[in-house]
């Protein structure tokens, strides 16, 4: 049986969240950090702990089928690697920043020298734009490039902006990219046991998403109550032992469910729950 090849982040922001979906999707993980690879036979997978930044063109060159990466990382690679569903963790945005007060546009980075270690996000960025400058390269902390006079602005990813803060720096012109985690494949045919893969994240995601509800309440108020609650498909709703009583089923949204037990029980609802689902099919 051939394995599905899986590349995922051996360290930084991404490392320890990738792990952590796919052990919900119910794959083995490694335990001990040091380690480089790990084969699950039982779920016909093998995975490559490898560098973030190399994980895409692993994947684009089809040495690798599937990995988990950044979009910025995939952006700046330039691999034939294609973005399949983003994974809802790791999300930043790419920012210009300059000495405060100097720069309020993109036009006004013609001409200027830009320290980034995202050089392929940034010159492509540049492209559409129409702007020409020069990009400069650099590995980390480019804060402080501008007061080592490398560079005129920076581009760099924006949490809080304190960090910018702290070195004279502030950020200003578009957001040039907004960044979260990936699941990549190569383009073209998807391999064998890629959609097995795949569904399984996309059960954990839309576990992550939702949550389940389960109230009771009388018969004739059952149309309020369920158009409250649609659920996926449709709910569930099952007569009571009490007569005139049904009790109600449905998948809700995480987001917002506080609010909508207080609006079934203003709706005269009772024994309402809530309760987490780790994983699903839908």
């Amino acid at each position: 049986m051939s394995l599905l090849r899986v590349a995922v982040p051996n360290k930084g922001a991404l490392s320890q969240s990738a792990s952590e979906i796919l052990r919900e999707s119910g794959y083995r993980q490694r335990e001990d950090a040091k380690q480089l690879t790990l084969i699950d036979t039982e779920n016909g997978v093998e995975f490559f702990y490898l560098r973030p930044r190399d994980i895409a063109l692993y994947v684009g060159e089809g040495t690798l089928d599937v990995g988990i990466t950044g979009r910025d990382l995939l952006r700046d690679s330039g691999a034939t690697a294609a973005e399949v569903r983003p994974l809802g963790f790791g999300r930043s945005r790419f920012r210009f920043a300059g000495p405060a007060g100097r720069y309020t546009q993109l036009s006004e980075l013609a001409g200027t020298r830009i320290a980034t270690s995202y050089v392929g996000v940034v010159s492509t960025f540049l492209e559409e734009q129409g702007i020409d400058a020069t990009v400069v390269r650099l590995d980390g902390a480019v804060e402080t490039s501008i007061q080592l006079g490398v560079a005129d602005v920076v581009a760099d990813v924006v949490e809080t902006g304190s960090t910018l803060r702290r070195a004279g720096l502030e950020v200003f012109g578009e957001t040039i990219l907004e960044s979260e985690a990936v699941l990549v494949t190569r383009a073209g045919e998807a391999p064998a046991g890629f959609e097995i893969f795949k569904r399984r994240l996309d059960g954990v995601l839309v576990a992550r998403s939702y949550v389940m509800m389960d109230y009771d309440i009388e018969s004739e108020r059952v149309a309020a109550a369920v158009a409250l609650t649609p659920g996926i498909e449709s709910p569930t709703v099952s007569p009571l032992h009490k007569e005139g009583w049904v009790a109600v089923r449905a998948m809700v949204p995480r987001a917002g469910a506080q609010r909508l037990m207080d609006e079934l029980w203003d709706l005269g609802a009772r024994g309402i729950l809530l309760t987490d689902i780790h994983a699903c099919r839908l």
